[in-house]
């Protein structure tokens, strides 16, 4: 049991903390947000995804936020890419990364993108080797790796059994990723050890939501086996469209906090990310949904008070 003296996260709020929200978010607020996470430290973020605006209107000005990022040096912006329209879309852009994405459930696979697991592997086929051939990293997103809204607990096997049609087209890296927030750490633990099968611990991330308030006690069972590299949104932004009482992915916040505590080092700055959730969280009209934020905002104004 080794854990890791570093932690590095990808935030992904901007782009799956973002997507489903109600209220249109314009480019100028996501560009913003976007400067603000690098500021704070964030060397990888999750951007913007290229899909029809008709399935997702809130992405629909992916070009305008890509476009408007005044890029660091030593960051890397990616975006998803569900197929070539949008990966060739995308490539004027710029990104440093591509996702792609499939699940470790039949039932999930069907109801998110209407095709079974092997056709949704050979739909990104060509989008694995195209971004490939033009120098751009490839990381898959593996969901509901833990559970199924539609099937239940999902069986170890079926993760592996993903995570090697990614690695047979090219994938470089993959997040593990329990999509309805139903994981607990020894459930979790398998997960990982299934992917760890077919990828090495530097290409694997965990991605954990907090339905049930597991995501925290996730992440630590993962650094156990190693893991070193974690997605976390922004103010706790995000859920699952298509699993009911889903809530969002764990906070950034929450987990710097940990990390910190633990004497981990990330390279961010806590007081810049609660700014930026603030911020993000303002704009939307709620309170972060992250207790690391309130307790510690909180505590800003009690001592300004």
């Amino acid at each position: 049991m080794s854990i890791p003296s570093r932690v590095q996260l990808i935030d992904v709020g901007p782009r799956d903390g973002l997507q489903n929200e109600k209220l249109p978010v314009p480019a100028a607020v996501k560009i913003e947000l976007v400067h603000r996470l690098q500021a704070a430290g964030l060397q990888e973020i999750e951007v913007t995804s290229y899909v029809s605006p008709k399935w997702v209107p809130q992405m629909a000005d992916n070009h305008e936020v890509m476009g408007g990022i005044a890029r660091q040096q030593g960051v890397a912006y990616s975006v998803l890419t569900p197929n070539l329209k949008g990966f060739e879309a995308a490539v004027p852009d710029r990104p440093d990364e591509i996702v792609v994405f499939g699940s470790a459930s039949e039932a999930f696979s069907q109801r998110n993108i209407n095709c079974s697991i092997a056709e949704s592997i050979e739909r990104f086929a060509p989008v694995v080797q195209a971004a490939l051939a033009a120098g751009i990293r490839v990381r898959g997103a593996m969901s509901c790796t833990v559970g199924c809204p539609y099937e239940g607990d999902i069986a170890p096997e079926r993760v592996a059994y993903l995570a090697s049609l990614l690695k047979g087209i090219g994938v470089q890296r993959v997040d593990v990723a329990d999509t309805i927030g139903v994981g607990t750490p020894l459930r979790v633990q398998r997960a990982l050890e299934a992917t760890l099968q077919h990828f090495g611990i530097d290409d694997v991330s965990g991605h954990f939501h907090d339905t049930y308030g597991q995501a925290l006690s996730n992440t630590l069972a993962a650094m156990q086996l190693g893991v070193w590299n974690f997605q976390a949104s922004i103010a706790g932004l995000g859920g699952c469209p298509y699993a009911k009482g889903a809530t969002g992915n764990v906070a950034t916040e929450d987990v710097v906090y940990m990390l910190q505590g633990m004497g981990i080092e990330t390279g961010i700055d806590l007081d810049k990310l609660i700014d930026a959730g603030a911020y993000i969280s303002g704009f939307l009209g709620r309170a972060p949904a992250s207790r690391v934020a309130v307790a510690l905002l909180n505590k800003r104004a009690a001592a300004t008070a």
